[in-house]
């Protein structure tokens, strides 16, 4: 499958929902949600069909709250906000089905988002942003509580860090607390990878 993502730092501000568990893993389609550390990396569970898969620390994993989306004047919106946005366009209900013409998709996708980067931002993204809001709309991650979400979402720190206050847990270690060593990355939807067709 073509990757349609380049990696970028997310420094944007934040919503409340939480997408640090929440996966897009290399070469499997869908969504898939942290359940526990294994030997040799970690247990996800496909939001779809809960089936539960081993995943290897070298695998090539995005954890969701390291996406964003371009915008215009070459600026990146989180892809929680983009989430929030077609939740509350939607009322919480289902976006129209991924599978839609690329004039309806992309319509629908600037309703949503009207600053979006039309060059950067391709259909392929918008299409896969879509079906994972509606992968995401069936779980119970935009209206679970703000203290359920924070509840066994700390890193696993291994050293004393309160020897070390200019050290923070900031967006650039979020989803390193995987596994050490997984292959986690940052990405920004709307720019196809050089040499990928």
């Amino acid at each position: 499958m073509a990757k349609v993502f380049t990696f970028a730092h997310n420094n944007q501000p934040t919503t409340n929902m939480d997408l640090s568990k929440i996966l897009s893993i290399s070469g499997m389609s869908g969504l898939y949600k942290v359940i526990a550390q294994s030997k040799i990396g970690f247990i996800a569970e496909s939001l779809a069909d809960k089936k539960r898969i081993p995943v290897h620390s070298n695998a090539k994993v995005s954890v969701l709250d390291n996406i964003s989306v371009f915008v215009k004047d070459d600026k990146t919106i989180p892809l929680q906000d983009l989430m929030k946005k077609i939740y509350e366009k939607e009322s919480g209900k289902p976006a129209p089905d991924s599978k839609s013409s690329d004039e309806e998709l992309k319509k629908y996708f600037e309703s949503v988002l009207p600053e979006y980067d039309k060059e950067k931002v391709h259909t392929s993204d918008i299409r896969k942003a879509i079906l994972w809001y509606n992968l995401l709309q069936t779980t119970d991650i935009f209206t679970q509580k703000e203290e359920e979400k924070k509840e066994g979402d700390a890193p696993i720190i291994t050293e004393d860090v309160t020897k070390k206050p200019e050290h923070n847990f900031n967006q650039e270690n979020k989803g390193k607390h995987l596994k050490a060593g997984a292959n986690v990355q940052k990405k920004t939807i709307g720019v196809r990878k050089t040499g990928v067709a």
